[in-house]
C-alpha cells in the first residue's frame, strides 16, 4: 500500500536506538525512550496560504529529522511502524559530513 501524505505532512521512519551504551552498558527494552530521529519516507506537496499558493517543503524524502518526543501521529502500514508530523514538529534535518563538505 501507497501513503502519500497531504499538504504540510511528512512521513517518518524512526530510527532505533542502539541497545547497548558507548560504555557497554545494555539497555532494556523497558528503559528505552521513544527514538526522536526518523527518515523521511514520503512528503507532501506544502503547505497552502490563505492565497491559494503552495509553498513547497523543505525537507525531502531520505532526510534525517529530529522531531520532538510526542510529536506526531503514529500510524502503522503492512506492518511497519510509521510517524506523520507536520512541517512545522520536526525541529532540524541532520546532515552527515559529507555533505557539508559537498554544499561548501
Amino acid at each position: 500500500m501507497a501513503f502519500r501524505p497531504l499538504h504540510d505532512r511528512v512521513l517518518v521512519k524512526r530510527i532505533e536506538q542502539e541497545d547497548t551504551t558507548r560504555g557497554g552498558i545494555i539497555i532494556p527494552d523497558t528503559a528505552k525512550e521513544k527514538p526522536m530521529q526518523g527518515e523521511v519516507i514520503a512528503v507532501g506537496p506544502g503547505a497552502k496560504s490563505e492565497d491559494g499558493t503552495v509553498t513547497p517543503l523543505d525537507v525531502k524524502t531520505g532526510d534525517r529529522v529530529l522531531y520532538g518526543k510526542f510529536a506526531g501521529t503514529e500510524i502503522n502500514i503492512d506492518g511497519e511502524d510509521y510517524l506523520v508530523l507536520r512541517e512545522s514538529d520536526i525541529m532540524g534535518v541532520l546532515e552527515d559530513a559529507g555533505q557539508r563538505a559537498q554544499a561548501a
